[in-house]
């Protein structure tokens, strides 16, 4: 028997389901900018038919076209997130990039202290992480903020945590970890953060309630033009994200969140991305962190919103 060969042009399995052609993979690719503002370059095409196939087959469906028809015709809106969900790079851990929290533990947070005792800031702190994938990076810096900030003390904390993905949302909200990544988080955090699990948990991890009490998820596409958020913000966290933006889109992301970024306040990006000629309206402090300008005698004041406590 002489097994079915792709059509020229073509690249994935043969088998009907997993074979994309120059056109759909040139509609997919326009369809997942405009949506999400990824940009895949011809070099991704192989990481589509991986990411995307398995959702051709699962639906039954005879080819990506087909796909694509369902995904852009409307009949199914919940069927686009679920594609910008496959498409999505997740990959994240506790306190990666681990510089950045030095930076924040040794300069920003002993000013800001500093700061409140003279009357010259409110005790509060406003974060944003705005693509939070699976919750580690929120969830780090929320540990850093309670070890330096405990609640006598009568500092109120509110991080924000994004991501364009529900799917990743919902494992950020249940809290729970593989024990293997206790590694990335420091000892003095262990006890006081950490929850070991039990019975049918065990091996695993959970975050602790004083942790999770002060994080606020919610879904966020950064390529949308206006952001459904309140208020400013004294850091905002975009880290290993404009990578996958082409310029034009790099810039109008970075300019949709200084819009939110409080005067004084810091913009923290991936290690592998600058600000370069994207912007002149913040200062590179020490590299991938940069601060929005602070007017002479400007208070900090951050408007608080409401903190959400999650699951018990």
């Amino acid at each position: 028997m002489v097994p079915k060969r792709a059509l020229p042009g073509a690249i994935g399995k043969p088998d009907g389901s997993r074979v994309i052609t120059d056109r759909e993979f040139a509609l997919f690719q326009n369809l997942i900018q405009r949506e999400g503002g990824i940009y895949l370059s011809t070099a991704k095409r192989s990481l589509l038919v991986r990411r995307l196939g398995g959702r051709v087959r699962d639906l039954g469906l005879s080819c990506f076209a087909a796909y694509y028809r369902r995904v852009t015709q409307g009949d199914d809106p919940q069927e686009k997130i679920r594609m910008l969900d496959c498409i999505s790079t997740n990959e994240t851990s506790f306190f990666r990039e681990p510089k950045q929290f030095e930076f924040l533990e040794d300069t920003v947070l002993p000013q800001w202290k500093l700061e409140a005792d003279r009357g010259s800031r409110n005790r509060s702190i406003r974060t944003w992480s705005s693509a939070c994938s699976t919750g580690q990076e929120p969830y780090s810096l929320a540990m850093i903020f309670l070890d330096h900030f405990p609640a006598a003390f009568g500092w109120e904390l509110e991080i924000l945590a994004t991501d364009i993905s529900t799917k990743v949302l919902a494992q950020a909200k249940r809290a729970i970890y593989p024990i293997e990544k206790v590694r990335e988080i420091s000892e003095r955090f262990l006890k006081p953060f950490l929850l070991r699990g039990r019975s049918d948990q065990l091996g695993r991890i959970k975050i602790h309630r004083s942790i999770r009490s002060i994080v606020q998820f919610q879904r966020l596409n950064l390529n949308s033009e206006h952001y459904p958020v309140q208020g400013l913000f004294d850091l905002i966290f975009c880290r290993n994200v404009l990578i996958y933006f082409d310029p034009a889109g790099k810039s109008a992301v970075i300019h949709r969140l200084l819009n939110f970024l409080a005067p004084g306040g810091y913009l923290f990006v991936g290690h592998a991305e600058s600000l370069g000629n994207l912007t002149d309206r913040v200062k590179a402090v020490v590299p991938t962190v940069y601060q929005l300008a602070l007017a002479s005698g400007t208070k900090v004041f951050s408007k608080l919103t409401t903190t959400v406590e999650l699951d018990q």
